[in-house]
């Protein structure tokens, strides 16, 4: 018998650099477990291209990396998401579309590293720390037995995740 599937959606506002990175990093850390999206509210259009840099660098695929409106993910069709996870403070203060199923919810603010301001190297190094954080939550998510949680114990679980200062 095959374990159950999670869909998983990460959004941040402009959907272009902490939602892609988590997209990636769900997609390669969950092996096959969980399947990520990502999406956002105001989506810039494009991909960061310190977010793309940083994933190559790290060995990810970034074909078909987008940046999306999270309209996709209410509309018919669409994957029936499982859990989703707001990156920017912005996406969680937002009213959200309803979203089918009653995911799981969890905020998990990590600072933008497109607002970075200064050199290319202190941009560069502000997307390995997202990144970083990003990776540090996911895992503990990953290790949590979701199966046998019930409702209100992840919902706490998730929030503690969202909580640890990296």
């Amino acid at each position: 018998m095959q374990d159950k599937q999670y869909h998983v959606l990460v959004l941040c506002t402009g959907n272009s650099a902490r939602s892609i990175l988590a997209e990636v990093l769900f997609n390669v850390l969950g092996k096959g477990k969980f399947i990520a999206h990502s999406a956002g509210s105001k989506p810039a259009g494009r991909v960061n291209p310190f977010a793309l840099e940083l994933l190559q660098q790290q060995g990810f695929s970034t074909e078909g990396l987008r940046s999306k409106n999270w309209d996709e993910f209410a509309a018919p069709g669409a994957p029936q998401i499982d859990f989703i996870f707001t990156v920017c403070d912005n996406a969680a203060g937002e009213t959200c579309p309803v979203w089918p199923g009653k995911p799981a919810t969890a905020h998990w603010g990590i600072p933008d590293p497109a607002a970075v301001t200064g050199d290319d190297a202190a941009k560069r190094a502000a997307f390995r720390k997202a990144s970083e954080q990003l990776a540090r939550r996911i895992q503990l998510f990953l290790s949590l037995p979701i199966a046998s949680l019930d409702k209100l114990t992840l919902k706490e679980k998730l929030a503690e995740i969202g909580r640890i200062k990296d």
